[in-house]
């Protein structure tokens, strides 16, 4: 399992994160699933394909129990590009899960099975979100073809700013980033509130934006509560100043005219204005931007 992937799950299996997002997507916010209803299940099987034999596994699923009954099983999966065959994936995962209740002893009933998506792109999902709308049929069989539709995936950069106070947990701070990100290509973080799981928090946001700074500062902040993210930002920001300055240094730029620009870029100036200001070329800027503003690269 690859280091990407490790990160995109340890925040969801947090039962409060895990619960948070359940109740923000599918119920606007109404607190029908507690944290404490929750259970791990490790939801995997295998196939063979190609002479090989594989493991399909779910980013993070949970059953919902009461008491020692099983109400039903929610399983999540994080996507931050768009992948046209994802109905298959998922109808994948649910049949297999609905599969392994029946293969157990002493059925008297199925419980459901449901999948979210969580996507994280900045442009809409492009594909089909059902089964046949990515197959290529011909016309006379598609009467007799089973359908099969990809209903829960969630686009959480096109999340409307208000919808984002449906989500209570660290992962409503994951949702306002990318919302704030598409809208306006920039972060500014709420001064109230603070990150309960900030390490998973940090290295969620490092993979998802590819922004390596986010898992850098998360060394130097508590594992643990207590870190705003305007405190988390200001760290960020300065990792990006810091690599900024050695790398204008290294080409052999004036050191206080590497500051003096990164800080504009910063406060949120246009490159033009910074390079007539600082006299750098352009191109410079807009190089050092990637390296000063959370989101755009690391």
């Amino acid at each position: 399992m690859g280091e990407k992937d490790i990160a995109e799950k340890v925040l969801a299996e947090h039962n409060d994160v895990f619960a948070d997002i359940v109740n923000g997507f599918l119920f606007h916010g109404e607190q029908v699933v507690l944290p404490e209803e929750l259970e791990d299940a490790k939801d995997k099987s295998q196939y063979k394909a190609d002479g090989r034999l594989h493991e399909l596994e779910r980013d993070v699923s949970k059953r919902l129990k009461d008491g020692k009954v099983t109400l039903a099983m929610v399983g999540m999966e994080h996507q931050s590009k768009a992948e046209r065959f994802m109905p298959v994936r998922v109808g994948s995962y649910d049949f297999q899960s609905y599969r392994a209740q029946l293969s157990g002893r002493n059925v008297g009933r199925v419980y459901p099975v449901a999948t979210m998506v969580l996507y994280f792109g900045m442009k809409r999902w492009p594909y089909p979100r059902n089964l046949t709308g990515i197959i290529d049929m011909p016309e006379r069989l598609r009467p007799f073809v089973s359908d099969y539709e990809m209903r829960n995936l969630f686009e959480v950069a096109f999340l409307e700013p208000e919808q984002v106070r449906w989500f209570q947990s660290d992962f409503r701070y994951v949702a306002d980033f990318f919302v704030q990100m598409r809208l306006t290509g920039d972060y500014r973080p709420a001064e109230k509130g603070a990150i309960r799981h900030v390490d998973e928090t940090l290295k969620l946001l490092s993979v998802l934006t590819g922004d390596r700074r986010f898992e850098e500062v998360a060394g130097s902040l508590p594992r643990t509560g207590g870190v705003g993210m305007c405190e988390v930002l200001d760290k960020v920001e300065d990792r990006g100043l810091e690599k900024g300055i050695k790398q204008g240094i290294e080409q052999g730029i004036d050191k206080a005219r590497v500051a003096m620009a990164l800080r504009m870029l910063q406060a949120g100036e246009p490159d033009g204005k910074i390079a007539e200001y600082t006299g750098l070329p352009e191109s410079q800027v807009k190089e050092m931007r990637n390296q000063a503003v959370p989101g755009s690269g690391s």
